[in-house]
């Protein structure tokens, strides 16, 4: 037999029991939860091992979770036939904070400084340590299916672990706690039946236990067992009989007017292990080629993993209530990758694999018919609870909208899910921006990129605003991508503020003739501006776009905008130097005195790199060399208070 070793915790790991040992919990019956669910989940793997590995299958014969507690010896014990771990495992799972979220749980609690909550434990799966909070040590003795060693782990919360070999007949995991004292222990509570003792604050009473069970885990898959005392209407004891203390009710598969709201919020927090309450649920059922049942949610906030590539879509398959795959990718788009809930398949086979996942055409009936019913829950959303829609849309209306340029048959009818802020309106559709068009506007006009504020006070909108002409205002960077693969809304064409000519109406005859004549006059000096900063435009014109700023930035019809370019440079992609238009507006005091110094015969100077930079800040930009302006600034600054002095 291998000798006992020691271990040490990770410095995050030791930390992290501090906390949890010495934490001021009100809700620590929370570490049931977890354990239960750790134990469901290996009965998990070993399902879906046994799929494939015929010599496992005898050892997944009546899967099940037990509970055991003595009172007096303050011993709660939570087991499992599940897959179990070998010594590796438990150094990995158990030891190591790279697999249970240590570092990132620390780090979220020391910038908000928040208290341990439910949602906090289970949303950074540190749950197993949540025992260190009501036991002074804990154990756990498991064997690996497949396997014929058994470890033993065990740890006081004092920064180390220890493993050694041990004995356990058949595959899974006993996690035993040597609890704490009662914080009621004396009170008393002669004369009360069991049920009517002040147990809520004990994790050792079998009352407290089957409350917690039925609140936390009601809907585990697998029968949750418990050797349960009985009592006479005299509360006199009359033996123990072994039960099951979970219903294990497939909700969706129950007609929906049977199901109560709090039993759908209850299964939601099983399904996602988030403790928020969802916007809402959507009860969807299938017959025909492919046969299956849905029960999806929407969250009230987004998970931090939302943007990460590799994060949960949160989809279970079941196959006839069989449990099959804890994250199926494959079920929706990964628009909808915020969905929480379960899929079940009447037809799809038990020993389906991601591989054949991918290619099966019954997934691809499954996810093209969930699509459609999720976007027509959202219309509905939209239509008949605005204010709850709008708090959809603020929390994943970004992931929304990679599907306009990702799913081009349902482009239109995301293109009308989604509410845009404007120049003048919070939130609306772009029918309702189609409604409110005034009847000479030509197109719908957007400006994106940059943050809200400096779209709201970009010069490119000058013109527009003063036609009263609403913007959309587009601050996701995801709003660069799907507005170069749409070009048209309900026959309206879609247009650039910061890019083309702005052509927002025909002039008059005089007024072309006028243009044409300051453009003459112009001319000389949009030749030598354009010179001067050859390395960063294309050419230099006149405005029509501005009526209060002396310049801005305008790109090509077609071509990138400066946050694509710059996304793309991050991304490690070879890109070009974009080369924009500067346009400047011959009203301005700047330009006029400018063009009277240029036509007298004086120098430009830096004036032309200042007009630069200028039209560069103003549309948020970044300067090529902010040293180099903030130089030229002050040094225009000192001239003109020298002239200012020598006037006075």
């Amino acid at each position: 037999m291998a000798a006992r070793e020691t271990f040490s915790f990770q410095s995050e790991g030791k930390q992290l029991l501090d906390l949890m040992v010495h934490s001021v919990y009100s809700n620590r019956e929370i570490f049931l939860r977890e354990l239960v669910s750790n134990a469901s989940d290996a009965l998990d793997k070993l399902r879906v091992a046994s799929l494939t590995n015929e010599a496992l299958q005898s050892s997944f014969s009546d899967p099940h979770i037990r509970i055991a507690v003595d009172k007096d010896a303050r011993i709660l014990r939570v087991s499992d036939n599940g897959i179990g771990m070998n010594r590796e495992d438990l150094v990995t799972y158990l030891g190591t904070i790279a697999k249970s979220g240590t570092r990132e749980f620390l780090q979220y609690m020391a910038e908000r400084k928040e208290t341990l909550t439910p949602e906090l434990i289970g949303q950074f799966g540190v749950g197993f340590y949540s025992s260190f909070m009501v036991a002074d040590s804990v154990e756990v003795l498991t064997r690996k299916a497949g396997e014929d060693a058994a470890w033993l782990w065990r740890s006081s919360g004092d920064g180390t672990y220890t493993i050694e070999e041990g004995y356990r007949d058949t595959c899974g995991t006993t996690v035993t706690l040597h609890l704490k004292p009662a914080e009621n222990e004396g009170d008393d509570d002669e004369g009360l039946r069991p049920w009517e003792r002040a147990s809520g604050e004990d994790v050792a009473d079998e009352w407290t236990i089957r409350g917690i069970v039925r609140k936390y885990s009601d809907f585990v898959a697998y029968p949750i067992r418990m050797e349960v005392r009985h009592f006479d209407k005299e509360g006199k004891e009359e033996g123990t009989k072994d039960e099951v203390l979970n219903s294990m009710k497939a909700i969706w598969s129950r007609p929906e007017s049977e199901v109560t709201e709090e039993e759908y919020r209850e299964f939601y927090t099983h399904v996602s292990k988030d403790w928020a309450e969802p916007l809402t649920h959507i009860v969807y059922s299938a017959e025909g080629a492919t046969t299956f049942r849905a029960l999806l949610y929407l969250p009230s906030k987004a998970p931090m993993d939302l943007f990460l590539r590799e994060g949960d879509r949160g989809i279970q398959l079941y196959v006839k209530r069989v449990f099959i795959m804890q994250d199926c990718k494959e079920l929706i788009p990964e628009y909808l990758r915020f969905l929480r809930g379960v899929v079940d398949a009447e037809d799809l086979p038990l020993n389906i694999s991601r591989e054949i996942l991918q290619q099966d055409r019954r997934i691809a009936v499954i996810r093209k018919s969930l699509t459609r019913k999720v976007l027509d829950e959202l219309k509905r959303l939209r239509d008949g609870k605005r204010e709850t829609y709008v708090t959809f849309w603020k929390e994943f209306g970004k992931v929304l909208k990679e599907g306009i340029f990702a799913d081009e048959r349902n482009r239109e009818t995301l293109l009308s899910l989604a509410l845009f802020r404007t120049t003048t309106r919070e939130w609306i559709t772009l029918d309702e921006y189609l409604e409110g068009m005034k009847p000479e506007q030509k197109a719908v006009y957007f400006l994106s990129g940059g943050t809200l504020e400096t779209l709201r006070n970009s010069p490119h909108l000058e013109a527009f605003c003063d036609r009263g002409f609403e913007v959309l205002l587009l601050d996701d960077p995801v709003d660069d991508f799907w507005t170069g693969v749409v070009e048209t809304y309900r026959d309206k064409p879609l247009k650039s503020v910061a890019k083309g000519a702005a052509d927002l109406d025909a002039p008059e005859e005089k007024e072309r003739e006028g243009a044409k004549e300051r453009e003459d006059a112009f001319e000389p000096l949009l030749k030598a501006l354009a010179e001067h900063l050859k390395d960063e435009v294309s050419s230099v014109r006149l405005s029509t776009r501005l009526t209060a700023s002396p310049a801005c930035l305008v790109g090509e019809t077609h071509s990138m905008t400066p946050q694509m370019e710059q996304l793309l440079r991050q991304m490690g992609q070879a890109v070009p130097k974009l080369k924009r238009i500067l346009e400047v507006n011959p009203a301005h005091p700047v330009l006029e005195r400018l063009q009277r110094r240029f036509t007298e015969g004086g120098s430009l100077g830096d004036f032309p790199e200042l007009l630069y930079g200028q039209a560069l800040l103003a549309e948020g930009g970044t300067l090529p060399d902010p040293a180099r302006f903030a130089r030229l600034v002050a040094e225009l600054l000192a001239r003109n208070l020298e002239e200012a002095r020598r006037e006075a």
